[in-house]
């Protein structure tokens, strides 16, 4: 997704942000996220899909070409991932300048159960050619992004550890996937930003050269200026969430809370490596205490809760943070690092409190 630079939010990103939403913070206080909740981007429009005349077709450099229909797939050995899926532009509307896409603020995320068929179960039953070195996932949504007509199409190096446990998704969360979520069927890719994860999935292709599609070579990349050429966008950085505790100005969001200990609460995941702290801070970011940390999903590509109590000593406003570190020494930074697209601004959460006499 391109993105150019501005102050006031346009009336096209206000059609963005129509189509699209985030996970209301409060659903952080749910392990696995509801169906309505889980953060949404669509980049064109939600295809109309006829499940019974459906397929799936895997071919370019493979031995056998298959066709599958949904029935087929469903009938296969079927393996479900607990995963945190987060998109790349999460915390965009919060950088200065400020790029201009989808304004996402810190919302952006969900965590579901996808149940499917691993990809390389299929990759095998295809039989790779020894010259392919990339799979190309084509989705059936089509329309013009940077001025290039195309359907939406990713791909993953097939050397890159995150295909052994890729997913081809037909249910989420116990359910048919939603005409939203990519029904009949979605890629999804644990520990990489949700661009990844191709909905409405109708081809998978083994090639034997890198693509060079519009979503490869030219969006989701991390760009200083217009003229770097980048590095792609790929893994989740680690970022901590907090649950806004007490409750909210209608307008504002900001919170209230009586005077007394309280137990706040959050989520924490990264891509890279497994968390393993979260610390908090109510002076944002002065100083920070250490929060108990759960393991309550147990799945390797799943959010974290943690909880942390906090005795505020007086009546007054606070600004509440909290940041994530995992096992690779990966930190949320306190401040957001600039990119022309405004992608993976991990940065911590603040939460502004008022303790009530």
């Amino acid at each position: 997704m391109a993105a150019t630079t501005g102050t006031g939010i346009s009336l096209e990103e206000l059609q963005l942000a129509a189509r699209n939403h985030g996970m209301p913070l409060e659903a952080l206080r749910h392990p696995i996220t509801p169906a309505g909740l889980h953060y949404l981007l669509i980049h064109f429009d939600v295809p109309v899909v006829d499940a019974a005349t459906w397929r799936l077709e895997v071919d370019g450099e493979v031995e056998r070409p298959l066709s599958l229909s949904l029935d087929h797939l469903r009938r296969r050995p079927a393996i479900e991932r607990t995963v945190t899926m987060e998109c790349a532009g999460n915390g965009r509307a919060r950088l200065e300048p400020r790029p201009v896409s989808q304004p996402w603020l810190s919302e952006a995320v969900g965590t579901a159960a996808w149940r499917g068929v691993g990809v390389h179960a299929l990759l095998d039953e295809a039989g790779i050619r020894p010259d392919a070195v990339e799979m190309v996932f084509t989705g059936l949504d089509r329309g013009i992004d940077g001025g290039v007509l195309q359907a939406y199409e990713r791909s993953l190096h097939l050397d890159d550890p995150a295909l052994a446990d890729a997913v081809l998704a037909y249910e989420m969360n116990g359910t048919p996937l939603p005409p939203q979520h990519g029904f009949p069927l979605r890629l999804v890719v644990p520990g990489w930003y949700g661009m990844a994860s191709v909905k409405w999935l109708a081809r998978i292709s083994a090639v034997d050269r890198p693509f060079e599609g519009y979503q490869n070579a030219q969006a989701y990349r991390l760009r200083r200026d217009e003229d770097d050429p980048g590095v792609p966008v790929t893994r989740i950085l680690p970022r901590a969430l907090l649950a806004p505790p007490g409750i909210p100005d209608f307008f504002t969001r900001e919170r209230t809370v009586p005077r007394g200990p309280h137990v706040i609460e959050g989520r924490a995941w990264s891509g890279l490596a497994p968390v393993e702290r979260v610390e908090v801070s109510a002076d944002d970011g002065e100083t920070w205490w250490e929060s108990e940390l759960e393991d309550d999903l147990g799945s390797p590509w799943a959010w974290r809760r943690w909880t942390a109590e906090w005795r505020p000593p007086q009546p007054g406003r606070y600004v509440l943070c909290c940041r994530a570190s995992d096992a690779a020494g990966n930190v949320q930074p306190l401040e957001p690092v600039w990119n022309v697209g405004g992608y993976a601004n991990n940065s911590v959460q603040r939460v502004a409190v008022t303790v009530a006499d």
